[in-house]
């Protein structure tokens, strides 16, 4: 999934400069004799021969008829000794950046393939821009901003995830600009979620072609991506452009019931809330959304998977048993663990109850 770079790049450039000089010396003429001839002023020729002055296209076309060395080869020459120099001087700038570079999770980066891990400080750095998509430092801050959003970016609990977190939101970027996608249609999306909710009695592992194929059909990429080190989400929703639309999970928790829970919570994001926006949902603490935000995407997840009403009819003789939530949950054509996840969540349950029906989900090609 690397983007590399492999075209040669020689860690030397000669000056047009030195090829002038070769030709003056063969045809034994002086710097002053090839100005006159070129209807140049001395300075400038002088300078050229030095590597303080740039051959201009004029100046090629003018030594071609006075050297009979093509115009183009001046031209290819300074191109190649001026790009020479920017590499030497962005080097320098990178390497400066080095510590900047050490606050993203290089080594997992390297390991999942999103980059390559090098030794030379200025080549890491470049690593890191290249996996970003950015030119520069500065750029790749912006474009962090960009993917964060600045009322997330406040968030004391944020600051120590930062990086982590922003590198994990750009692999779900890159890995969903690969999906092919039709254009976006919220009722083929609404239609389509109906359909995966069934699909909640299947294994995940067996589950997961299904959501990310049918997704696409409806303008969504679905991608699944263990979070970072530090990178603390569960899930992230964003729209990529007018037509195309982003969900992200971590498998976070490595439980069915949470799983499919955020699932359909990032979708409410996408159905409800404002396309410009980015929503970052934490495992724990506060997200990027408005308490606002979450307690509605919270609400439409909990009446989508369970409604209300039948929740609370079936709350009001619950017994406790596990065969009374398998009933429950074939009546309601859904895994029995998303009912414990609800019945816990609603303090029915103790924490440590029937997690026995919850689906456990293991990282392997897939959690």
């Amino acid at each position: 999934m690397t983007q590399q770079i492999y075209t040669y790049q020689p860690d030397y450039a000669a000056p047009p400069g030195d090829l002038i000089q070769e030709c003056l010396d063969e045809l034994e003429i002086s710097a002053r004799e090839l100005a006159r001839r070129c209807g140049r002023s001395g300075k400038l020729i002088s300078e050229i021969i030095a590597g303080k002055a740039p051959v201009e296209p004029e100046t090629a076309l003018q030594l071609e008829k006075v050297l009979d060395v093509s115009a183009s080869i001046w031209i290819n020459m300074e191109a190649a000794y001026q790009l020479h120099i920017a590499r030497q001087s962005e080097s320098r700038s990178l390497a400066a950046s080095y510590d900047w570079a050490k606050m993203f999770p290089i080594k997992e980066l390297a390991e999942r393939n999103y980059l390559r891990k090098v030794s030379d400080k200025s080549k890491q750095v470049q690593e890191l821009l290249i996996f970003f998509g950015v030119g520069g430092v500065k750029a790749c801050e912006e474009k962090i901003e960009d993917l964060l959003q600045v009322d997330f970016r406040t968030s004391e609990k944020f600051d120590a995830d930062r990086s982590a977190l922003a590198s994990w939101l750009r692999i779900g970027e890159k890995r969903a600009m690969e999906i092919e996608a039709k254009a976006y249609d919220r009722d083929v999306f609404l239609r389509t979620l109906v359909g995966l909710r069934k699909l909640t009695r299947a294994r995940v592992d067996d589950a997961l072609p299904k959501i990310e194929a049918r997704c696409a059909e409806a303008g969504v990429a679905f991608v699944l991506e263990k979070a970072l080190p530090k990178a603390r989400a569960s899930g992230a929703s964003r729209w990529l452009s007018p037509h195309k639309a982003l969900i992200l999970q971590s498998g976070r928790y490595l439980t069915g019931d949470h799983f499919w829970f955020t699932f359909f919570h990032e979708c409410a994001h996408l159905l409800l809330h404002s396309r410009k926006e980015i929503f970052i949902d934490l495992g724990s603490g506060p997200g990027s959304a408005t308490p606002k935000q979450e307690a509605e995407a919270n609400l439409w997840a909990s009446e989508f998977l369970i409604p209300s009403a039948a929740m609370r009819k079936f709350q009001s003789s619950f017994e406790g048993a596990e065969g009374e939530v398998k009933e429950f949950a074939d009546e309601l054509d859904i895994a029995p663990g998303i009912v414990v996840g609800q019945l816990q969540h609603n303090g029915v349950l103790r924490h440590h109850q029937l997690n026995h029906l919850k689906e456990r989900l293991t990282w392997g090609a897939n959690p």
